[in-house]
């Protein structure tokens, strides 16, 4: 018995009052987490009151470059981007296990998500803004709305792609031993699906935070042709401060998002990875697992661990329910009819969404159409030649650091931070760069394109070589595997499923990106350089619809005819190839 205890019980025998702290287990430890989480939820539901305000309350409190309100503005993009994740996990599960699960689903769905990931942030912010605005008259909770879901159209395909992918190769033996133990549906996926898939999803998580840090500018500074709504927060700020050629305001706003991720690594993902690292296959690699001093902090407390043990109880009896739907056959003599109707329907909505989508289309002419198309391809040649370019690079950079604990947990918060750089802070140096020696911008805006696509690949590159199974990599270091034959038959292997989706997810950023990287600001000079990406971009300014709709359309286009006759062919080599038995 702990001296803890054992004067617990002298102070009861002897009928002397037991403090309350002691009679429910409570330590300082306790008492830290307890302040750290109700000094959180006091800041979300400040910034939640402010989310509620009238709309007009963005026209008499307009956006300021003075510093003091710099600590707001993270807070309110923070929230706006954790609303965004939570939407994107809960997304994430759904539709990445319909398709995974489901062949007639996946037919319909993977191309689906082919299209929505190609559309840039600015074509869902050109159509979307008037129906939030509308569904919340008066209110700055439409606009909120607004650009939440455009942060999470630049955070969830990445981590859908990522759950799809984990659950697509899930392992021989563990798939016969999940209907060897007779589990439901639901309960192999809360016991079998997801453990398996969190490592990866989390590694995923953290690059989708970074690429909503990409386009935040986009998606706080609201501007489409008529409607400009500047939303309190660090991304319309950096766009005043670039509409004021203030590089002071802009050095502040990079040294604020760098507290800020500095903050929510802490505090968020180095638990997460942390308390994931228990899903990976294999022995633990090396002598240093993961570590987090908040992860530490919860499992020294007392009372709050016991709080926990008690949820836990409780999701482990609801994720163990295992309903009626498997034990009832299912009739089999109206799956012809069934069919029927499913296509029936799905060709409707398809006719539906043509008509309405060539409403806008009818409205430009041939010669448009072939301009767009020219555009096209030459934004097509810059994002083949980065998105090659960062895969050769980052794919045995990322292999190098996924193979050691020490490494991936030292350069985690560097790269997040990288990867959040938005395209925007780096307008002055390129329009300086480009102007004072001559540059021709067709060639040097290209790079800002990748700029933030490239980390798909460094996420998911480590993500891969930290799931590799030890046992492999052991095997191998025995047998004196070294060099390329060790890349052939053990590395590549172990990586290639994730290197191709991070691959795919980096390519539909880098289309994403190029609505902000072929076309950029100072104050009042502007850059264009021939592309699709700037042609979308200069229509959203003008709010011309009819045209902005043609250049998302042939974005689209693009993108979900490259996905069918490469990308998705080659993901299900590399599937077949390398998965587990």
């Amino acid at each position: 018995m702990s001296p803890r205890r054992r004067k617990v019980r002298r102070d009861s025998e002897r009928g002397d009052p037991i403090p309350l702290a002691l009679r429910i287990g409570v330590n300082r430890f306790d008492v830290l987490a307890a302040a750290l989480a109700l000094g959180a939820l006091a800041l979300v539901v400040a910034a939640g009151q402010q989310m509620r305000a009238p709309l007009a309350t963005l026209e008499t409190a307009p956006i300021s470059l003075d510093i003091g309100y710099l600590p707001g503005y993270a807070l309110r993009t923070t929230i706006r981007m954790f609303a965004a994740l939570a939407a994107s996990l809960v997304f994430t599960f759904a539709i990445g296990t319909l398709a995974a699960r489901n062949a007639r689903a996946r037919s319909i769905l993977l191309p689906l998500l082919d299209v929505l990931q190609s559309v840039p942030v600015l074509g869902y912010l050109s159509f979307t803004v008037v129906v939030f605005l509308r569904l919340f008259p008066g209110s700055v909770l439409g606009a909120e709305f607004a650009a939440i879901f455009a942060i999470f159209t630049s955070q969830v395909w990445n981590m859908t792609f990522s759950f799809y992918q984990s659950l697509r190769t899930v392992p021989g033996e563990l798939r016969d031993a999940a209907r060897s133990m007779r589990l439901s549906a639901w309960q192999r996926f809360w016991h079998l699906d997801v453990p398996f898939a969190m490592p990866g999803l989390v590694w995923n998580a953290m690059v989708s935070m970074s690429g909503g840090w990409f386009f935040v500018v986009a998606s706080e500074a609201i501007a489409v042709g008529a409607w400009t709504i500047p939303l309190p927060g660090i991304g319309s700020y950096v766009a005043l401060a670039i509409a004021k050629r203030d590089l002071a305001a802009i050095g502040w706003a990079l040294a604020t998002m760098i507290v800020v991720i500095a903050l929510y690594d802490v505090l968020v993902f180095r638990p997460l990875v942390a308390w994931s690292d228990q899903f990976r296959m294999g022995a633990a690699r090396g002598a240093e697992p993961p570590h987090s001093l908040v992860l530490s902090l919860w499992r020294r407390t007392a009372a709050l661990r016991t709080l926990d043990a008690a949820v836990r109880r409780g999701l482990r009896k609801a994720t163990l329910w295992r309903g009626r739907a498997g034990t009832v056959p299912r009739p089999r003599v109206r799956a012809s009819a069934g069919t029927l109707v499913y296509w029936s329907a799905l060709t409707a909505l398809a006719a539906g969404a043509a008509a309405y989508a060539w409403r806008f289309l009818a409205a430009t002419d041939a010669r448009e159409w072939l301009h767009v198309f020219v555009l096209g391809c030459i934004t097509l040649a810059r994002v083949v030649v980065l998105t090659l370019v960062a895969s050769l690079v980052w794919v045995p950079i990322g292999v190098m650091i996924g193979l050691s604990p020490r490494w991936t947990a030292r350069t985690q918060p560097f790269v997040q931070f990288l990867a959040a750089i938005p395209a925007n802070l780096l307008f002055p140096l390129a329009v300086f760069a480009i102007v004072r020696f001559g540059l021709d911008p067709d060639i040097w805006l290209s790079p800002l394109i990748v700029l933030g696509a490239q980390w798909y690949i460094l996420f998911n590159a480590i993500a891969g070589a930290s799931a590799i199974p030890e046992d492999l990599v052991e095997i191998a270091r025995s047998l004196r595997v070294r060099g390329f034959l060790r890349w052939r038959t053990v590395l590549l292997p172990g990586v290639a499923p994730y290197a191709i989706t991070g691959a795919l997810t980096a390519w539909g950023g880098a289309w994403n990106a190029t609505i902000v990287a072929e076309m950029v600001h100072w104050g009042d000079r502007r850059l264009v350089a021939h592309g699709l990406g700037a042609y979308i971009a200069v229509q959203t300014e003008a709010g011309d619809f009819a045209r902005i709709a043609l250049g998302v359309a042939m974005m689209a286009a693009f993108v979900v005819a490259f996905n069918r006759l490469l990308w998705r062919p080659l993901y299900d080599a590399v599937e077949r190839r390398f998965r587990l038995a």
